[in-house]
């Protein structure tokens, strides 16, 4: 599988990042990184920086078709930069909309509220999201991994990084259902 991760130039957080990224590769997929411009992101350890990764494409020169799924890392800033690129926003909707499977964890629900496809839809995230969630119509769940079938696509979701160990082998589970 060709499997998406999509990060602003800055805030990612890192361990959000590396994780799933490590489990896509031990797993035999193709891990690429997008970002809203080209050369490096810098990641972080929470709201320190923390190492910086070589970007492979480029939103609004790529699309979704391109890719068996798409994994959104949080980190506080990553989503809200995010949010506001208009590219970034079309790219994550397009995952939907062409029923490709999509994962994101810990603040990433933020850029699903802002390309408005959480409505109807079952998620967890960090706890601070939770009103943004209900906010677009979405229903916010306290739990460790979710994944959600109520939508054109099936939704991953996890609140924070100690979830990751759930995290990574549910989003590589669904993203193998689809691609198989």
């Amino acid at each position: 599988m060709r499997i998406a991760f999509l990060t602003a130039p800055e805030g990612v957080e890192q361990v959000e990042l590396t994780e799933p990224w490590k489990a896509a590769q031990d797993a035999g997929h193709e891990a690429v990184l997008v970002s809203t411009k080209s050369g490096e992101i810098q990641a972080f350890n929470h709201l320190d920086r923390a190492d910086t990764f070589p970007v492979d494409e480029v939103v609004g020169d790529t699309s979704a078709d391109s890719f068996d799924g798409l994994v959104l890392p949080g980190g506080v800033a990553n989503p809200d930069f995010l949010r506001m690129n208009e590219k970034a926003v079309s790219f994550v909707r397009d995952f939907f909309e062409q029923g490709r499977p999509v994962a994101a964890i810990c603040h990433a629900p933020w850029t699903l509220v802002e390309a408005d496809v959480v409505r109807g839809r079952a998620l967890t995230s960090w706890p601070s999201l939770r009103t943004d969630i209900r906010n677009a119509g979405g229903t916010w769940v306290d739990e460790q991994v979710k994944i959600c079938e109520n939508g054109p696509n099936k939704l991953v979701t996890s609140r924070k990084p100690a979830d990751l160990k759930a995290f990574c082998p549910a989003f590589l589970d669904v993203f193998a259902q689809k691609a198989g």
